[in-house]
């Protein structure tokens, strides 16, 4: 198991969420980012999420996975 992290941003700036969850590899780190995303833009709002992306990052603070919200708009049909 290790802990990631999920960040969003734009072209007009980021949000960082310090907390982590703790997943297994990848491919969990992939469906929690779509869960993640997936919850976001469903929320009612005037908001247009499709420039936003998600980064994912390990402990380290490394990047191991970008998800960008657009990607999952596609696919909520």
């Amino acid at each position: 198991m290790t802990e990631v992290y999920f960040h969003y941003s734009n072209a007009k700036g980021s949000l960082v969420d310090g907390r982590a969850a703790a997943l297994m590899d990848l491919a969990d780190a992939r469906a929690y980012a779509e869960l993640m995303v997936r919850s976001i833009i469903m929320r009612p709002g005037p908001d247009d999420w499709r420039s936003w992306v998600l980064h994912v990052s390990d402990d380290l603070g490394d990047e191991i996975l970008t998800l960008p919200f657009a990607s999952v708009l596609g696919k909520l049909h």
